[in-house]
């Protein structure tokens, strides 16, 4: 078992710049020498710009008809489109007001609207992955888990819910250096979509946008765990769970739900728990019975599975409305069908700028969709210069492709020559966990055999 033979590739085309000739005349170098006071007055007042964004944090909220929005919603948005511009800009920036940034960040999830919440939440996720793994990562989660975990009882917008849940996610993934942290935020995740009721408890049916986010940030965190850590309790009811969402109306509630469960085998989870359910805990007849029994559940979920996944691989349409994606559900339920009946995992590949970026388990794939889709516009910036991100996926850009690059300003290339760059001295402190993330990766891979049981 492993990867097929002949790969299916995957491959996406995010940046791409031509190689730029190594050949300097005396002109081209009077022209960069005559852009660096302009270079450098264009980095001050980026610099600024930021230094007023955090002060508007400050302001109460005063509704600015140019912008028909908040000033502290403003200065957000400012925040987070120079935190996915320019990552050196950033890291030098909050060298200086890292402490001011997260709390009054945290003050906006706390007292602001809806809106403000989601971009302040999402602001402290870029916060942590522009630090990297270290103490300031670690009082960013730290800090934050209470004022998350209370702003999701606070209103039910979707859009809020899904950007606390990226938040809780991304800062568990940088910032937490112990697995019962990472199990900490999927149970509190999971308690959105399973609550634990008292008696004068009502339960509130989530929306299907709010489960597609939790079991995608669930999910995240899960790629970072060991599955024999977790309790058997835990795995039946998640994977029951994930296996009922298969047959929801909701197209992307089923491609989240299908992306765990490929984890789930994957990290071999599903074969523990069948194992240990059909142990003997004291050896009893009562207890064997009882184990008995939850070994035959085990295997007939796992039947059952395997034919909703065959099922929604070959859809022909009607379920969930959105019908552009159902190609995008039967090319993920083939590979998972794959993976369940012959052990082969995905291997994707797209280019960064000059550069491939590879990808070859479940685990990787939905890591790297998840920081995609959170990091957006700003994926392609992060992935060329964040090393913490690179020493994930084992991407390692070539330098001539960074220094070449026509969406380098003279000051950025200079920056990132300078052995004193923000980047170059983070390679001499890269931490244990980013080791851990990127040489870690090699879990079992487990192809479902429905019969099998031992004798």
């Amino acid at each position: 078992m492993g990867k097929r033979k002949t790969q299916r590739k995957n491959a996406t085309m995010l940046d791409s710049d031509d190689d730029n000739s190594s050949v300097s005349s005396s002109s081209t170098m009077r022209s960069d020498r005559m852009s660096v006071s302009a270079s450098e007055e264009a980095e001050f007042n980026k610099d600024s710009l930021l230094d007023e964004a955090v002060d508007a944090l400050y302001e109460k909220s005063i509704m600015l008809v140019e912008i028909r929005g908040s000033t502290r919603e403003k200065a957000l948005a400012v925040i987070i489109e120079a935190f996915n511009s320019n990552l050196q800009q950033g890291q030098q920036f909050v060298e200086r007001k890292f402490a001011t940034l997260l709390h009054q960040c945290l003050n906006s999830i706390k007292k602001g609207s809806s809106k403000e919440i989601t971009l302040a939440s999402h602001t402290i996720g870029l916060l942590a992955l522009t630090v990297g793994p270290g103490d300031n990562a670690r009082e960013i989660l730290e800090e934050s888990m209470i004022p998350l975990s209370q702003a999701f009882k606070s209103g039910s917008d979707p859009s809020k819910t899904a950007s606390l849940l990226e938040c809780m996610a991304v800062i568990t993934f940088v910032g937490g250096n112990d697995p019962e942290e990472t199990e900490k935020s999927m149970q509190i995740m999971w308690q959105l979509v399973h609550p634990k009721l008292g008696s004068n408890v009502v339960a509130v049916k989530p929306s299907a946008a709010v489960i597609t986010a939790v079991v995608s940030a669930w999910s995240f965190l899960l790629t970072t765990m060991d599955g024999w850590r977790l309790s058997p309790k835990l795995w039946q009811e998640s994977i029951t769970y994930l296996s009922s969402l298969l047959d929801k109306d909701d197209r992307s509630a089923r491609i989240a739900a299908g992306e765990a469960l490929a984890v789930i085998f994957e990290m071999g989870s599903l074969e523990k728990f069948a194992a240990e359910t059909k142990g003997f805990s004291d050896g009893s007849v009562s207890e064997g019975n009882k184990s008995k029994e939850g070994f035959s559940y085990i295997q007939g979920l796992k039947g059952k599975i395997l034919n909703q996944v065959r099922d929604l691989s070959v859809e022909a349409g009607g379920k969930g409305s959105a019908k552009k994606d159902l190609n995008n559900q039967r090319n993920l339920f083939k590979d998972v069908l794959e993976f369940l009946e012959d052990g082969y995992s995905p291997n994707t590949s797209m280019k960064i700028g000059g550069d491939l970026l590879q990808t070859s388990s479940w685990s990787q794939l939905i890591q790297l969709n998840f920081l995609r889709c959170f990091l957006a516009g700003g994926f392609t910036k992060h992935m060329q210069e964040n090393e913490f991100l690179q020493g994930i996926f084992g991407f390692t850009p070539n330098k001539r492709n960074l220094l070449g690059s026509e969406h380098m300003s003279y000051g950025e290339k200079r920056m990132y020559k300078s052995p004193n760059s923000a980047l170059n001295k983070a390679r001499t402190q890269l931490l244990n966990k980013q080791r851990m993330l990127s040489a870690g990766r090699n879990f079992g891979h487990y192809a479902v055999n429905v019969g099998d049981e031992d004798s």
